[in-house]
C-alpha cells in the first residue's frame, strides 16, 4: 500500500521527488563547512581581519612626589602611550601607564563606574573623576594630572611638648593621592546617620513620598571631595568651615522626615564658620561628577536657620 502511495505522489507531483534531492544535496554540501566552523580552534578564512590603526601619541604631564625622598620636590612627569591602544578614559591612560611603564606611579581607584569616588583627581584644571573623564584624543595637547588641591591634613610631630609643638600640613600621601583625613572628620562631626528616639510603631520609619523626594540631588553623594577640594572659601578656612560635600550631607539628614535631631543639627551649624563662609562661588556644583548642587542645600539651611 506504501509503495502503491509512492508511485502515486511521484505520478502527481513529479517536482517533490527533484526538490528533495536538491535539499538532500545541498544538506550534505553544507554539513562539514557548518562542522569546521563550529568546532575550529584557528582562525578561519572568512573571519575578519583586524584593521590596523595609526599611532595616535598624546602625552600626559602627570604629578609625582615620593614622600620616602622629601628632600626632592614635587614634579610634573611626562608619559606618552598611544591612545589607539588604550581605553577611552583617563584612568585607563593610568592604568596602562602603571602597568607598562612606571609601575611606582600612585592613585587611587576602584569601581571604574563613577561609584565609589576612590579616583578623584585634578585634571587639566577641574576636579572630577579619572573614570568618567574621556581622553581629549587631540594629540598635540598634553594632558595634565594633579591631586585634588588643598587637601590638608595638620599633624603633631613627636616628642609631644605642650610648649613647643612642631606642626605640618601633609597635602597628599604620594603622587596622586591626596590625605582626604580632615574631611572625613568633618563629615563624621555632622553625624551622617538617622537619629530617632522614637520607636517606630510598624517596626520601622515610614516616610511618604513627598518626603522622600525632598532628598533627591543629596542621598546620591559619593564623598568625592571633588566639590570640597574646590571651593576657595574652604581652602582659607578649612579648619573650621565645613564645606560643600559635608554640609549638603548634613541638609540631607536635616531634611529627612524620619530625624528627630533636626534642631541639634542646625543648632551645631548656627555659628560664624561652620557654614557662613559659604560664598556662593558655586565652584562645588560645576565640579560634581554627580551632577549634585550642594550650593544649593546650603542656601536651604541657611533660610531655616533665619526662619527659626
Amino acid at each position: 500500500m506504501r509503495a502503491v502511495h509512492s508511485e502515486f505522489t511521484r505520478q502527481q507531483h513529479p517536482s517533490s521527488t527533484i526538490d528533495m534531492q536538491v535539499l538532500a544535496k545541498t544538506a550534505r554540501a553544507s554539513a562539514p563547512r557548518f562542522c569546521m566552523r563550529s568546532f575550529a580552534s584557528s582562525a578561519g578564512r572568512c573571519q575578519a581581519t583586524p584593521i590596523e590603526k595609526p599611532v595616535l601619541n598624546k602625552e600626559f604631564k602627570i604629578y609625582r612626589w615620593n614622600p620616602d625622598e622629601p628632600a626632592n620636590k614635587p614634579t610634573l612627569q611626562s608619559f606618552t602611550i598611544d591612545l589607539n591602544q588604550t581605553g577611552p578614559m583617563i584612568l585607563d591612560a593610568l592604568i596602562k601607564i602603571k602597568n607598562e611603564i612606571d609601575p611606582t606611579l600612585t592613585f587611587r581607584r576602584s569601581c571604574r563606574e563613577g561609584i565609589c569616588g576612590s579616583c578623584a583627581m585634578n585634571i587639566d584644571g577641574q576636579n572630577t573623576l579619572a573614570c568618567l573623564c574621556r581622553i581629549d584624543r587631540n594629540s598635540s595637547k598634553n594632558s595634565k594630572i594633579y591631586p585634588l588641591p588643598h587637601s590638608k591634613f595638620f599633624a603633631v610631630v613627636p616628642p609631644y611638648n605642650p610648649h613647643c609643638m612642631l606642626v605640618f600640613a601633609v597635602y597628599i600621601v604620594k603622587d596622586l593621592v591626596p590625605d582626604l583625613t580632615l574631611f572625613y572628620k568633618q563629615y563624621k562631626s555632622i553625624k551622617p546617620y538617622l537619629q530617632n528616639d522614637n520607636l517606630p510603631q510598624q517596626g520601622e520609619f515610614l516616610q511618604s513620598q513627598e518626603d522622600r523626594k525632598k532628598l533627591d540631588g543629596m542621598y546620591e553623594c559619593i564623598l568625592c571631595a571633588c566639590c570640597t577640594t574646590s571651593c576657595p572659601s574652604y581652602w582659607w578656612n578649612q579648619d573650621e568651615y565645613l564645606g560643600p560635600a559635608t554640609l549638603m550631607q548634613a541638609y540631607r539628614w536635616i531634611a529627612d522626615s524620619r530625624d528627630s535631631y533636626g534642631a541639634q543639627r542646625k543648632e551645631q551649624l548656627q555659628n560664624e564658620m561652620s557654614m557662613y563662609r559659604c560664598h556662593t562661588i558655586f565652584n562645588c556644583a560645576r565640579t560634581c561628577p554627580k551632577g549634585l548642587n550642594p550650593a544649593e542645600a546650603i542656601a536651604k539651611i541657611k533660610l531655616e536657620l533665619a526662619a527659626d
